[in-house]
Formats: structure tokens, C-alpha cells, sequence
């Protein structure tokens, strides 16, 4: 069984502040974020200007397109999150720095072991690395016959290369022009040229 993709901060902020949310949303289909992430995301857009079209966006998407997730302590997110930032959750969500990827994260666990597969965008190095961990956790614990799903680690170039072609990208020269607004908001996204979204195999 899928779940809906779970999004990270980062992301989320990027694609709504050039409001291009319909590409994230026609891309990926209705999303998820935890409570962490969303409250992270509405105080990003009030505390920095670049990002204030971030709220507005939010505002706007109904539950269909946009799930929320409770960040209650429940023994399995307090499984999960003990595990990967070696403190009690309740500690945990005491501390802003690196909280959304964390519960992205656990969330996402929590649905893999509970046999769904899900896919996660995470843009952050850090974030992604503990992701890619988990990851080759649930394919030991497949390996050893539980059933588990699988968690599917995505980024935000991932998401233009599918998008590559379509009316939302039509040719290279609008993709150069997003991804650049895009690394603008976050200088933390490599360089195209270290990306596949020039590559011509994806403009057939």
C-alpha cells in the first residue's frame, strides 16, 4: 500500500514562494508534512521575506491536496526518533534545529513498517543521509522476511526532472530560469550542471 509523499521544510517553502505549487502537487499528488514541518514552514514565510508568498499558498490547499500529521508522542514515532536523534521525543521536539527532516523522517518509518510504501523529498544533506539510512534498514528487515515497505528518498530536482516536458517546463531555458530561482531560495541545492536536468535523456 502507498502513502501520500511526506515533504520537508525546504522544499515546501521553495515551491510555494514562486508559487508553483501546481507543478509540486501535478508532479507528486497530494502531499503530507508533519506539524513540525508545517509550522516550520509558516514561520519561515513570516520571518523572511523571500518566502512570503509561502503562507499565502498555504492558506489556500484544501486537506485533499495537503495532509497534516499529528507529531503526537506515540511509542512508535518515540521508537523512531530516540533512534535516529538519541533523545526521548518529547526532548526532542524541544529543539527547532534539524526537527522537521527528523519527523519527516519518522513519520515515514512508522508507515514503512506498518507495510506501506512511501516516498519522502528532502533536500537537506544531513537529512537525507539519515534518511538513506533508514532506508537500508527497512531492506535488512525485508531481507530477514518482515514485512515491511519501503521509503523512497526524492529531491527536489528529482521532482523537475519529471516535471521536464511538461506544460509546467516546456524546454531547457525554463528549467534553467526555475531551478535558479529556486537555488536562490536555497543555496544548499547543487548547481545544475551536477544535476541530471539538462541532460538530454530527459528531453527526449
Amino acid at each position: 500500500m502507498s502513502r501520500r509523499p511526506i515533504i520537508d521544510a525546504g522544499p515546501g517553502l521553495n515551491f510555494f514562494a514562486i508559487n508553483k505549487e501546481r507543478l509540486l502537487f501535478d508532479t507528486l499528488g497530494p502531499l503530507s508534512v508533519p506539524e513540525t514541518v508545517r509550522d516550520e514552514i509558516l514561520r519561515k514565510s513570516r520571518q523572511d521575506e523571500r518566502f512570503r508568498a509561502a503562507e499565502v499558498v498555504w492558506r489556500k490547499l484544501p486537506e485533499r491536496l495537503m495532509q497534516v500529521l499529528p507529531d503526537d508522542v506515540t511509542p512508535e514515532l518515540e521508537a523512531v526518533v530516540r533512534r535516529i536523534s538519541r533523545l526521548p521525543m518529547r526532548e526532542r521536539l524541544k529543539h527547532r534545529k534539524d526537527l522537521g527532516e527528523t519527523m519527516v523522517i519518522a513519520h515515514a518509518v512508522v508507515a514503512a513498517e506498518a507495510s506501506n510504501d512511501v516516498t519522502v523529498l528532502i533536500d537537506d544533506g544531513p537529512g537525507a543521509k539519515i534518511a538513506t539510512l533508514e532506508i537500508r534498514r527497512l531492506r535488512r528487515l525485508q531481507a530477514d522476511g518482515r514485512p515491511v515497505g519501503m521509503i523512497r528518498l526524492i529531491s527536489t530536482p528529482t521532482v523537475l526532472e519529471r516535471a521536464a516536458g511538461t506544460d509546467y517546463i516546456p524546454n531547457k531555458a525554463v528549467m534553467r530560469d526555475m531551478y535558479a530561482r529556486l537555488r536562490g531560495l536555497d543555496d544548499g541545492l547543487p548547481p545544475i550542471e551536477k544535476t541530471n536536468l539538462l541532460s538530454p535523456s530527459i528531453w527526449l
